[in-house]
């Protein structure tokens, strides 16, 4: 089990502030039943939220459990999700006496509509195949399928209806998670089935708009060829987006200037990108003394530190994500996924960068998840949760 630090000035989840926190939808709780190294765990998910624990404690595991539920809510298949689904198996887990062994995952998002539960119970082999999923509210159960026949490449789904007969039935396929795939199949005539779109919705949202990030140094500072300006996870297009981004918004872009100017050995004034004879673009940092200096100079936890803070003053529309189109841009909460949150980075690009991420998640429009290996400056960081892994 984990032990949680909640910073002092943190709502509670009854009251009118945490309330108020949840106008966007977004997770605030990842449930890993079964999954890996961990067993009946449950962690809370702040604003912002570390998870600390020595190597081999299940930080990654953690945030790949999390990664991949936000994945199935984009509609991805369990193919695509989980290229090594054995490795999700808890270790030591037996087969039953059909051969099948399996993890089981899920999360709690939190919204307008109030604490949604969903369940997702995955069997690994013989065939990768949702056998169970449950989605519930308010004490109601708005969806739950079952693995009725193993010869089918379906499960049963029942959902929530409300009106002459309680619930309505029919297969789904049993590699997509049936929730993304309410909005298709529910009519939304009666109030119980308005509540499971209701539901639905909100669990879509929450888990659509996840941008997982671990900035690669070893490309960010190499030329690159102008495209969409929509920074990649590995961050290897930072040129490209900052040749974007600088024009479109200059007070965020000044803030980034600011945040380099904290976190960096001397005093920052610009970064830029400009344009190559060959028709590509690179990153120059401007400094105080007039000198630039190419970011493929610049050593690695400078180039992270970059590439970090850079997306949390950003947002969907410049980041590699695919949020729900349907709903406004407003009503969205982008949510950071960082392995390694700290790696490479000294202590002072450490605290910048935390300092930073609550200081754009207390707007609501950013959340952070990471892992780091050393806890100690984010425990004494107001706002931010910290959950210890390990022994």
């Amino acid at each position: 089990m984990a032990e949680r630090h909640v910073p002092s000035s943190a709502p509670g989840p009854g009251t009118a502030d945490a309330q108020a926190r949840y106008v966007r939808p977004c997770v605030t709780e990842l449930r890993l039943s079964a999954f890996a190294g961990h067993r009946r765990a449950r962690f809370p998910l702040g604003a912002v939220t570390l998870f600390v624990g020595a190597s081999g404690s299940g930080k990654s595991s953690a945030l790949r459990a999390y990664e991949a539920l936000a994945r199935l809510g984009g509609g991805a298949s369990l193919g695509e999700v989980f290229a090594d689904p054995l490795a999700c198996v808890p270790q030591g887990a037996r087969p039953d006496a059909q051969r099948r062994r399996g993890f089981r995952i899920g999360c709690t998002a939190d919204g307008p509509g109030g604490p949604v539960r969903l369940d997702v119970a995955v069997q690994a082999e013989p065939e990768l195949r949702i056998v169970g999923e449950r989605l519930s509210a308010a004490g109601v159960v708005l969806l739950e399928t079952a693995l009725r026949d193993p010869g089918r490449r379906t499960v049963q789904a029942a959902w929530h209806t409300g009106g002459s007969a309680p619930v309505t039935r029919a297969p789904l396929p049993d590699d997509r998670l049936g929730t993304a795939l309410l909005p298709l199949r529910v009519a939304g005539k009666t109030d119980g089935q308005r509540q499971v779109l209701a539901a639905a919705e909100q669990m879509v949202v929450a888990l659509r708009s996840v941008f997982a990030c671990d900035p690669q140094p070893d490309w960010m500072g190499a030329p690159v060829p102008t495209g969409s300006g929509r920074l990649l996870g590995g961050c290897d297009n930072l040129a490209d987006v900052l040749w974007r981004t600088r024009e479109e918004c200059a007070r965020r872009h000044a803030q980034l200037v600011a945040a380099l100017s904290a976190g960096s050995g001397g005093p920052v004034v610009d970064l830029r990108a400009e344009p190559l004879p060959d028709g590509t673009v690179r990153a120059l940092l401007h400094r105080a003394d007039g000198s630039r200096t190419e970011l493929a100079r610049l050593g690695y936890g400078e180039l992270r530190y970059i590439a970090l803070a850079l997306v949390l003053l950003t947002g969907p529309g410049v980041l590699d994500v695919d949020p729900a189109g349907e709903v406004p841009a407003a009503m969205q909460t982008l949510t950071l996924l960082a392995d390694g949150l700290d790696r490479g980075l000294d202590a002072r690009q450490r605290a910048e960068l935390l300092r930073l991420a609550v200081r754009m998640a207390e707007r609501g429009h950013i959340r952070c998840v990471g892992a780091v290996g050393d806890g100690h400056g984010a425990a004494r960081t107001e706002g931010v949760t910290v959950v210890h892994l390990g022994p």
